[in-house]
């Protein structure tokens, strides 16, 4: 079972999403959260636990609370048990080649992707881990 966590305010998104995850027929343990800060508040929680942890993360940038950026900038500084288990991707619908390039800076993203997710792409990401 691969843990998947959704960082989305988007309600429609967060649905359409859920039931895209449901047709891939991948064995999955879905986690959503409507902002930034509940997402980081959590991770700091489990952040010494490997088993909690997750292994990928889908992360929006237009949030209430505390926006993707900002969680970006709060994950770095969380020490994590495995640092390397977590993949953390961006999807947003933002076509901005500067958020593009802002975050190529930021190591712990592995990609951008612009919103919809396709369900071949979710296979694709979930594959790899």
């Amino acid at each position: 079972m691969k843990r998947v966590w959704l960082i989305d305010d988007d309600e429609v998104f967060v649905f359409l999403t859920k039931k895209l995850i449901a047709q891939t027929e991948q064995a999955v343990i879905l986690e959503t959260y409507i902002n930034g800060q509940e997402a980081i508040d959590r991770l700091r929680e489990i952040s010494a636990d490997e088993s909690a942890l997750p292994d990928l993360v889908l992360l929006d940038l237009n949030m209430p609370v505390m926006d993707g950026w900002e969680f970006l900038n709060a994950f770095q500084e969380v020490e994590f048990s495995a640092p390397d288990k977590i993949h953390l991707y961006i999807v947003t619908s933002s076509i901005s080649p500067y958020e593009v390039e802002r975050a190529k800076q930021i190591p712990a993203v592995q990609e951008f992707i612009v919103k919809p997710m396709v369900k071949q792409k979710f296979v694709e990401l979930i594959s790899a881990l």
